[in-house]
C-alpha cells in the first residue's frame, strides 16, 4: 500500500513539474505576443458604390463604378474631422481624372496595384497618418454610355410590354 501511495506522489509531482515547464517554455516564445495588422486590430469600411462619369473630347465615354473596402485602425479614424469615405471618394476621383491614358475597353491599361496603392498613399500623405493600410477592391466595373444607352431601352421595353393595357370601352349595340 505504501508503495502505491508512493507511487501515486511521484506521478502528481511529475504532472506538475511538465505543467509548470511547459508554462515557462510558451512564455520564454512569446505565445501571448499582439497580432500582425492583417490579422487582427483594424476595422474594414466598405464604400457606398462610387460612380465617376469619364470625359474624353468633352464627351462622356462611360462611368467607372467601384466600390472599396479600405483597412483603418479605429483610434485613428476616430480623429478625423471628415468622414474617411468622402477622402476615399476625393482621391478616386482625382486617380481617374489625373491619368487620362487609362483605357477601361482595354484591360492591358488598368493596373489596379496602382489604383489601391496611390489611394492609399494620397490618402494618407492628405491626413498626415498613417490612417488607410490597406484598399481592397469589392467590386469594379466600366459601363460604356452605349452600354447604359442599350440597358436604358431594354429596361422601357419590358416596362411598355409588361404594363396592363388599358380598359377598352365597350362597344355599343
Amino acid at each position: 500500500m505504501i508503495k502505491f501511495i508512493a507511487a501515486a506522489i511521484w506521478i502528481c509531482a511529475a504532472t506538475l513539474g511538465a505543467v509548470f515547464y511547459s508554462f515557462q517554455a510558451a512564455g520564454a516564445r512569446g505565445v501571448g505576443e499582439t497580432p500582425k495588422p492583417m490579422l487582427g486590430g483594424l476595422d474594414y469600411i466598405k464604400t457606398e458604390v462610387i460612380s465617376v462619369p469619364l470625359i474624353h473630347n468633352a464627351k462622356i465615354d462611360g462611368y467607372f463604378l467601384t466600390k472599396l473596402v479600405y483597412t483603418v485602425e479605429p483610434s485613428e479614424i476616430k480623429k478625423l474631422s471628415i468622414p474617411a469615405d468622402a477622402l476615399i471618394i476625393d482621391q478616386v476621383y482625382s486617380y481617374l481624372y489625373s491619368n487620362p491614358q487609362i483605357d477601361f475597353t482595354n484591360k492591358a491599361t488598368i493596373d489596379l496595384n496602382a489604383f489601391r496603392a496611390a489611394i492609399r498613399d494620397t490618402v494618407n500623405s492628405r491626413v498626415g497618418a498613417n490612417l488607410v493600410h490597406e484598399v481592397l477592391i469589392d467590386q469594379l466595373n466600366f459601363l460604356s454610355k452605349d452600354e447604359i444607352r442599350n440597358n436604358w431601352l431594354r429596361r422601357r421595353q419590358d416596362a411598355a410590354a409588361s404594363a396592363p393595357e388599358t380598359a377598352k370601352p365597350a362597344a355599343a349595340h
